[in-house]
């Protein structure tokens, strides 16, 4: 089936300062939106009374609840807020009814809502980074589903005079009134970054950042208005790309959201399956490390593959950028299915822009393109080093860091442009409306002891596409050395351990340096790691994403072996 997908013409407008900075912004002015995202509740509580906005797995079926149903129990959910003068609310549990519930009820009291990823309160040792969010939000009201798993975590922190529920039938009566107006400069959401450097920051979210986003995704997507969207999505509600984007996509443009149970991990992605039979998407979101557990499962199952695709409007990638082999096989599946190539696009930006900043809504023809400043978004590239530092300003830009004014004041410019420590570049010197290219996190890249630079992004995601299947991901080390090696994380099926994984590792990385001899981009030695990333040293997120400079900063002894000389048995030598 041809896509209905139809993207807006991208207008840019392109200035060249004396200094070699870039100043980029839409000439699409943005569309008037509301102050909050309880006003499309509303709207499509009249307007589509009985569609369903959400659903989560219940038993053998779907649970879902409607339009309707959504606004009158949120609305229950503020009076309750308002009767019981609760200040802030947390949520320490999974995506689910329950949590868009509480989270639209604190939308509508003007209550400041804090979802918290589970992993901080169920996979922690030492609960540090809960204790430090904890400190930060005070909540009054913390949602716990299956409260007896948060029993180690409620005796490790403390949560004050907080209220617990496991859900919320337990909620009592409150205030009938209906509340005043929320301002759109109000606080809705305080969304934790991952805390991967130091302690988590409390990114301040406004009600007026959510909306902004969302009329520019609207802007770029006019199909978003032409037939409500169906999407699967596992994505956190933690993180600005599920709890943010997506979540709040469907309830702007009166989509329904199915909650995948799913994960993307060797034993998580059978549910997602699952699930995927069961509904016809219209829209396909997920990471590319998503992607690549789910797409042997479409390689195996012509079914499942033709199921998924039958109605798609496009598939969506955010996060990371997505390795050119990925991209291909996505390709050849959709075009095995449908006989046309698939509508691939992405976005860049992060938890402080809510997300959206960029978006390629034109036809991508490389895959470290990240798109365009959309509508209402002004964009800087600031010389840094040999490259351009990403900067941005814009209505759905964070007023800046809860209880840490010294941070926000880090984060700014004089201009007030948030600088983003990401490098990018224009895919076209001639042309602005073709992209900007993603050009790695400066904090990630080094110098050999040649004085030679290493462009960690770029390499990573070459080296990925030449281990194919062998390598899940990997981490580039060499900073003052004199020449690059890998840790790699295998394949989860077998912890990247056997002789076929070595092998090939090894002919991928030979491959890989033939074509690219240059000591800047010629790996010399791999090494591959045994345990998987910890979630509590900050080397990895919920999300899949991995935490370069942690990792090397975790796993100093990894290095030494892998620089050592002579080289041992467990080092790849590449010849």
């Amino acid at each position: 089936m041809t896509s209905r997908a139809r993207f807006a013409k991208p207008d840019i407008a392109v200035d060249r300062l004396p200094d070699g900075t870039f100043r980029l912004r839409s000439r699409v002015p943005l569309a008037d939106h509301p102050d909050t995202l309880y006003s499309a509740l509303e709207h499509w509580a009249q307007a589509a009374p009985e569609r369903p906005f959400l659903a989560e797995r219940s038993g053998n079926g779907w649970r879902r609840i409607s339009f309707t149903e959504t606004r009158r129990i949120s609305m229950a959910v503020a009076g309750y807020l308002r009767t019981h003068r609760i200040r802030s609310v947390m949520c320490l549990s999974e995506n689910s009814i329950d949590q868009a519930l509480l989270m639209f009820g604190a939308f509508r009291a003007g209550v400041p809502f804090c979802p918290v990823s589970p992993a901080y309160a169920l996979l922690s040792r030492d609960f540090a980074k809960l204790g430090a969010i904890v400190s930060t939000v005070a909540p009054d009201l913390v949602l716990a589903a299956g409260l007896d798993r948060f029993t180690a975590a409620r005796q490790a922190v403390d949560f004050g005079a907080a209220t617990f529920l496991g859900d919320l039938a337990t909620l009592d009566s409150g205030d009938p009134e209906v509340p005043p107006p929320v301002a759109r400069t109000a606080t809705a959401k305080l969304l934790f970054t991952s805390g991967s450097t130091g302690v988590p920051k409390g990114v301040i979210t406004t009600h007026g950042m959510l909306t902004a986003n969302q009329a520019m995704l609207g802007q770029i997507w006019p199909f978003l208005r032409e037939r409500p969207p169906i999407f699967l999505d596992w994505l956190p509600w933690s993180h600005t790309f599920g709890g943010s984007q997506n979540l709040g996509l469907a309830a702007t443009y009166g989509g329904t959201l199915y909650i995948d149970d799913g994960r993307p991990t060797p034993h998580g992605i059978a549910r997602t399956v699952e699930n995927l039979r069961s509904l016809s998407p219209t829209l396909h979101f997920n990471v590319p490390r998503g992607l690549d557990m789910l797409l042997p499962e479409l390689e195996r199952d012509p079914a499942l593959r033709d199921h998924l695709f039958a109605d798609l409007d496009l598939v969506f990638y955010a996060g990371a950028s997505l390795p050119a082999s990925l991209w291909q096989r996505i390709e050849r599946l959709a075009m095995t299915a449908t006989g046309d190539r698939p509508v691939l696009t992405t976005c860049y930006g992060a938890t402080e822009t809510a997300p959206l900043a960029l978006a390629a809504h034109f036809p991508l023809e490389r895959a470290d393109t990240v798109g365009v400043p959309v509508p209402g978004v002004e964009m800087k590239l600031i010389p840094a080093g040999d490259k351009h530092e990403i900067a941005i300003r814009g209505p759905a830009v964070t007023p800046g860091y809860a209880g840490r004014p010294d941070l926000t004041g880090q984060a700014f410019d004089p201009e007030g442009y948030f600088l983003t420590g990401d490098a990018g570049r224009l895919a076209d010197p001639g042309d602005p409306n073709r992209g900007i290219a993603f050009d790695g996190r400066l904090a990630e890249d080094f110098k050999l002891s040649s004085g030679t630079w290493v462009s960690a992004g770029a390499l990573r995601l070459a080296l990925i596409s030449a281990g194919g299947s062998a390598i899940s991901d990997l981490v580039i080390a060499g900073h003052d050395r004199s020449e690059i090696g890998i840790l790699v994380f295998g394949p989860p099926d077998t912890g990247g351990q056997g002789i076929d994984v070595i092998e090939a590792i090894q002919t991928g990385l030979r491959r890989h340096n033939a074509d690219n001899p240059r000591s800047s981009t010629r790996v010399a030695r791999a090494l591959v790691l045994t345990d998987p990333p910890s979630v509590d040293a900050g080397e990895i997120t919920d999300k899949g994403y991995l935490n370069q400079r942690r990792i090397l900063d975790c796993r100093g002894d990894w290095v030494a072996e892998l620089f050592a000389d002579p080289p041992g048995t467990d080092v790849i030598v590449i010849d």
